[in-house]
């Protein structure tokens, strides 16, 4: 009986490592992006994202353009950092496309 729930909680734990998600949020600002071309910035934060530190101004990315989208996310890169860190660093990535 010890040695199945010792297995279940090991399966558990395991699958709560591994089955994570990554956070991701888009904004459109105008008609959206009517090109390809594209800027990615990390934004830098501390304390398991509670305070910012250094963080991408999305307008000045686009460089004055009217239409554009801007992705936000933590990749799994970010994520690996964060995890590496304790939680103490952790970046996310945004990119614009105009």
């Amino acid at each position: 009986m010890i040695k199945k729930t010792m297995k279940t909680m090991t399966v558990v734990f395991a699958a709560s490592l591994l089955l994570t998600s990554c956070y991701s949020y888009t904004s459109v600002v105008g008609k959206g992006a009517q090109g390809n071309d594209q800027t990615t910035k990390w934004n830098h934060y501390v304390i398991y994202g509670l305070a910012p530190v250094g963080v991408s101004d999305s307008k000045q990315m686009a460089g004055g353009a009217e239409n554009y989208t801007v992705h936000t996310r933590q990749s799994f890169v970010n994520g690996l950092v964060s995890a590496l860190t304790f939680g103490i660093y952790t970046p996310t990535t945004t990119t614009v496309t105009k």
